[in-house]
């Protein structure tokens, strides 16, 4: 038995026993999609392989709060524009851009996780050549859709066809990604096989 100075009897928290008894869990530890883009960039950025970095989202700071000299707290603030696609760089020499997204739906990707604005972007930047692409994290998988597929399923979508893209179509039109450890989202590798061979 072990005392504090002031005489109370100290008890820990748990028994290390218990602790060791306790089932690991690997559940939701990973990163998400976001992060683990993030970490790939780093990777990429500090092995001169690219320069890609995450946008910052243009907000317009509108009331600030100064309780004292050293801390500020922002009240308000809005959306200076829509913003574009997540992602933005350079790879060889070309212009890369893309969106990243998420779904928890089991068959299919939900088109309305689009921003016309987002599609008119890729658009634009096919237009002059860029790089440009969905990176998709559905069906418990990473993959890699090019700018021109989607917008193919877009316009099905604006002529009345189907809101969403089938797992099938997904697996047909996308190319699937493996997560590794460095890199941990290698986009790279299909980039270098679409456009540099």
């Amino acid at each position: 038995m072990f005392r504090y100075p002031n005489g109370k009897v100290y008890k820990p928290k748990e028994d290390i026993e218990k602790r060791r008894k306790k089932s690991i869990t690997y559940s939701n530890r990973g990163m998400t999609l976001e992060d683990d883009l993030n970490e790939t960039n780093l990777y990429y950025l500090e092995n001169n392989i690219a320069v890609i970095h995450k946008k910052p989202t243009p907000v317009q700071i509108v009331n600030v709060h100064y309780p004292k000299r050293s801390a500020a707290v922002i009240k308000e603030a809005y959306f200076k524009q829509s913003s574009t696609t997540d992602y933005n760089g350079v790879y060889r020499g070309k212009y890369i851009d893309f969106e990243a997204k998420e779904t928890k739906n089991k068959t299919s990707f939900p088109l309305q996780n689009f921003h016309e604005h987002q599609v008119s972007h890729m658009e634009n930047v096919l237009a002059q050549d860029g790089i440009c692409f969905v990176i998709l994290s559905a069906f418990d998988e990473i993959y890699l859709l090019e700018a021109e597929a989607l917008l193919k399923f877009w316009s099905r979508m604006k002529n009345g066809g189907r809101k969403s893209i089938t797992m099938d179509e997904i697996n047909v039109s996308a190319h699937k990604m493996t997560l590794g450890f460095q890199p941990r989202i290698d986009y790279i590798k299909i980039i270098d096989k679409l456009y540099f061979n």
